[in-house]
């Protein structure tokens, strides 16, 4: 081999090696995980409606009790393929009954499943990262009393390259960021509105689909745009801009947006529509209290 060749392989072994090392699926350390007997079912119901757990893992049309039967929603389809939410029921072979609150955590906050492959993010852990490991443990609690589901969700199935679970690593490193505010609330912000900044930046993760993404869809979030609207992965359209800008819902007031969020009317009486109404579902389930501390956060934020 020539020592051209040689120096061309050895630059190519030290390529390969770095991306392996910036591909490698990352944990959170101990000290980020409560402890397992921490978690409290009832506060756990609280982040489960917050979360929209339901509307992903739940069969499509699931009313009532049903949706409390999580084996696995509609699929997600996307130009990259399509997305199916896998079984999170307490069931041991077909759910997530055999897991630790460790590996659950993992799951939320870092997009990694207990085989220690990264998750796609599709499944929004980049604004699960946001919330505090009392309400991982929390909802984990939850989850744990509800119906185990003895059956397999459908395989998720995506064209070449975004079949490679590995190149999901490019993309947190790329985009996840850190678990910081999406905004700084301004001074003379009412006190509720903290709440509902944390509701929605993190469990809601409202931002995954009202807020638009570079690259075609495939970066991060804009964060200079946050909230003002995106296009819809699953269908055409376009899903609505939430801030008080121009094109967004400015003319309503705090009441009118927990009105609407409760009962799902707009201060026109129109009705919620498309696929806000499992999002409108879950978010009926809050107190009233976390229903207007959104609004007055939705009031607060830079309108766009």
């Amino acid at each position: 081999m020539s020592r051209l060749a040689r120096v061309f392989l050895i630059l190519g072994l030290v390529a390969a090696a770095a991306l392996f090392a910036l591909t490698e699926p990352q944990r959170l350390p101990n000290s980020a995980i409560a402890a397992a007997s921490n978690g409290n079912a009832q506060r756990g119901a609280r982040i489960f409606w917050a979360g929209g757990c339901a509307s992903c893992h739940a069969a499509a049309g699931a009313k009532g009790d049903d949706r409390l039967k999580l084996g696995g929603g509609a699929p997600l389809k996307t130009p990259f393929g399509s997305f199916h939410a896998p079984n999170i029921s307490p069931d041991t072979t077909h759910g997530i009954g055999g897991w630790s609150l460790a590996d659950f955590a993992n799951a939320m906050q870092r997009g990694v499943d207990p085989e220690g492959r990264h998750l796609y993010p599709a499944f929004p852990y980049a604004s699960y990262q946001r919330m505090t490991k009392a309400d991982v443990a929390d909802l984990f609690a939850y989850l744990k009393i509800l119906p185990p589901v003895a059956t397999d969700a459908p395989e998720t199935t995506l064209s070449f390259p975004f079949n490679i679970r590995r190149g999901i690593g490019l993309w947190k490193h790329a985009f996840m960021g850190d678990a910081g505010p999406m905004v700084d609330l301004p001074a003379g912000a009412p006190p509720e509105a903290r709440t509902g900044q944390y509701l929605v930046e993190g469990p809601g993760h409202c931002g995954e689909c009202h807020t638009a993404r570079g690259l075609r869809g495939l970066g991060g979030l804009d964060r200079a745009h946050w909230l003002a609207g995106a296009a819809s992965l699953d269908g055409p359209g376009k899903v609505p801009n939430i801030t008080s800008g121009r094109t967004g819902i400015g003319s309503w007031s705090a009441k009118e947006i927990a009105d609407y969020l409760e009962t799902g009317f707009t201060p026109d009486y129109d009705s919620v529509g498309g696929s806000m109404v499992e999002v409108q579902a879950n978010m009926a389930k809050l107190t009233p209290d976390d229903r207007a501390a959104i609004a007055a956060y939705l009031k607060a934020i830079p309108a766009h």
